[in-house]
């Protein structure tokens, strides 16, 4: 078996930072027409609310890219470590990629961490401290009963989040623990051979499946559905991890497709394109039943105090037409698209539905952070894509060297031979 590496050409380098670039200067424009009172599709009644400062809307879209590849990062060290969990033969031949994801979980860490400090007073309301005081006219019972979930051990004196943080840093260190622990191991696995690394690898993969499961509840709950400080779901861990994971499924179909096309993982076939195309399929659907679930049981229950959350987006008319886009975007397009089993197998079909379903997913957490952070004075225009693509320029870069740095497939994993016999 011929050992296959990518190369990390500099044209691919200064094309990505070239990428980077135009996001910065997307990123600028959008902000002088929003510090200036131009049309960047502000909200409509902005003018109304005089409060209102366009770094808000900055603050809004950083925690929006800092949440969205951040779980990217992490369904790709939990797609590597569910088929060892799985004794799953098929994949051998492309795990290393979604791995690769993982090399952007200490810079998330970082910028999460402080932007947190930056960002943190206008994305999170419940870090205003009058809401604390009962002596205070913006006092807020309900906020106030939860207060031990973010500042515990400070419960009493509201002032720095210490559980809030606590949580962020454990959960970033142990998820970066066990991806190293995983790379490292997954390449001593190629280099000696047999069978004693794949079993330890096997017991690490579970340890990291049980702890994201935890982790990333917990972390949806932190990062986004304490925006909406009075609302809550319980299906809300699911939702996020089933937009992060058909996400992450999407970019990993697409960077195997791409790298075909460059002559690279002579391993993979036809067969495990359909694979990856069926897993997008399915989990399009997935994400879709807990969506409509969710918002099936908020709508005829009727509680105002959950129904608001459907109504900021539902019926607002600036985000109302992004409410539709997203179910457009990420389920009857794929749906549709990827319903025949020869669609499933085609890189040119791949190429059109997953950067369809990754700006999907990147709009469905636009539409959970902005609404419940901006309300009427959120907008889409040059400064969401300029930030975007800055973020994902920045990610791929770092999954694209991470990639350079050792052969495409282990050439002595156990299960090669099954993948490479795979057929459906």
């Amino acid at each position: 078996m011929v050992e296959e590496k990518f190369d990390f050409t500099a044209k691919t380098k200064k094309n990505l930072l070239i990428f980077i670039g135009v996001g910065l200067l997307l990123a600028v424009l959008g902000i002088i027409l929003a510090a200036t009172g131009g049309h960047d599709h502000q909200g409509a009644e902005e003018g109304a609310h005089h409060a209102f400062h366009w770094s808000k809307r900055v603050f809004a879209n950083i925690w929006i890219n800092n949440v969205f590849f951040t779980g990217l990062a992490l369904i790709g060290v939990l797609f590597f470590a569910i088929q060892y969990a799985a004794q799953a033969g098929w994949s051998s031949g492309i795990k290393r990629i979604p791995l690769a994801y993982g090399a952007w979980i200490p810079f998330a860490g970082l910028i999460m961490f402080a932007s947190y400090w930056v960002v943190g007073h206008d994305i999170f309301h419940w870090t205003h401290h009058s809401l604390y005081d009962t002596s205070s006219p913006e006092y807020d019972s309900i906020i106030d009963g939860k207060k031990g979930f973010f500042f515990w051990p400070l419960s009493d004196h509201p002032s720095l989040p210490v559980f809030f943080l606590a949580r962020m840093i454990i959960f970033f260190g142990v998820w970066y623990w066990l991806f190293v622990k995983l790379k490292k191991m997954a390449f001593s696995e190629d280099l000696e051979g047999g069978t004693n690394h794949w079993y330890k690898l096997r017991s690490i993969s579970a340890i990291f499946i049980v702890f994201f499961a935890v982790s990333s509840s917990i972390s949806a709950w932190d990062w986004v559905m304490s925006i909406d400080t009075h609302w809550f779901s319980t299906m809300f861990g699911w939702y996020v991890f089933a937009s992060w994971w058909v996400s992450g499924l999407a970019l990993t179909a697409l960077i195997v497709v791409l790298l075909k096309d460059q002559g690279l993982l002579s391993v993979v076939n036809s067969n495990h394109i359909h694979d990856l195309g069926k897993f997008v399929f399915a989990f399009s659907i997935f994400w879709t039943y807990i969506w409509f679930s969710q918002f099936l049981l908020i709508y005829y229950a009727n509680i105002p105090e959950e129904s608001v959350y459907f109504v900021e987006r539902w019926k607002n008319d600036h985000y109302a037409p992004l409410f539709f886009l997203n179910l457009i975007l990420n389920f009857f397009l794929p749906f549709l698209i990827l319903m025949t089993r020869d669609a499933k197998r085609h890189a040119r079909i791949i190429k059109v539905v997953t950067p369809i379903v990754l700006v999907g997913h990147w709009l469905d957490f636009y539409l959970m952070i902005v609404p419940g952070t901006l309300k009427e004075n959120g907008g889409f225009g040059f400064l969401e894509l300029g930030l975007m693509f800055v973020y994902a320029g920045a990610f791929i870069y770092v999954v694209l060297n991470q990639l350079s740095k050792a052969p495409l497939f282990a050439k002595n994993h156990p299960m090669l031979e099954e993948s490479l016999h795979h057929h459906i």
